[in-house]
């Protein structure tokens, strides 16, 4: 059965890279290939027989780590395998936290992601949130909102008002309107500052340095 396999990265040549990795392992598989974040959700959504995606997290039209959260919002049993040139003693726990099976630096060699590769498409399930403390409570919300609640997050995390985002979504005021009050229902909060104020503390308006 031939499986499909989503690679997220804005660099050709890297897709390439990890192209080669993924034929390696799954010889029969069919890749696909997003250069946004924009495309790579799209492309989610309509694949269905996704059996893994590579994700950057640096990718344009990500904020943080909100690639993650809206890539497993589309996809919640793919397992995503963030292959990123992130910095930072925590950004490997964060991508979990977030949704992510596992994390790997684009650093590494090819014989790595290859073995990386394996493991993951070997494994049962995406890894699930640590569950220790409120924080990762509220990261477990976060992760639990639909695609278009996240889009509709973010674009309040980017000062957009409720008639812009109608309308770069392509949905009807009321509509926003409703995701709102979803998102501080599931994000336990009373008005919209508040929940970006819950976003931003989880780093999903923070670039990944």
């Amino acid at each position: 059965m031939t499986q499909t396999v989503l690679i997220a990265d804005d660099h050709p040549l890297f897709r390439q890279a990890l192209s080669l990795a993924v034929n390696r392992v799954l010889p029969q598989a069919r890749i696909i290939e997003a250069g946004t974040l924009t495309a790579a959700a799209r492309a989610a959504a309509e694949a269905s027989d996704l059996a893994l995606i590579t994700l950057d997290l640096k990718m344009p039209g990500a904020v943080g780590y909100s690639g993650i959260a809206l890539l497993h919002a589309e996809k919640p049993d793919v397992p995503i395998l963030v292959v990123s040139s992130a910095e930072g003693s925590t950004a490997p726990q964060e991508a979990r936290a977030f949704g992510a099976i596992g994390f790997l630096s684009k650093d590494s060699d090819l014989s790595a992601i290859e073995a990386v590769i394996a493991d993951t498409l070997g494994a049962a399930a995406p890894a699930a949130p640590d569950a220790h403390g409120e924080l990762d409570t509220i990261r477990r919300e976060v992760a639990g909102l639909t695609p278009t609640q996240l889009k509709v997050l973010l674009a309040v995390l980017d000062g957009q008002l409720n008639k812009q985002i109608a309308h770069n979504l392509g949905i009807a005021e009321a509509t926003v309107k409703a995701h709102m009050t979803a998102i501080m229902r599931k994000l336990d909060v009373r008005n919209r500052t508040q929940a970006a104020l819950v976003a931003r503390s989880l780093g999903l308006d923070l670039k990944v340095v």
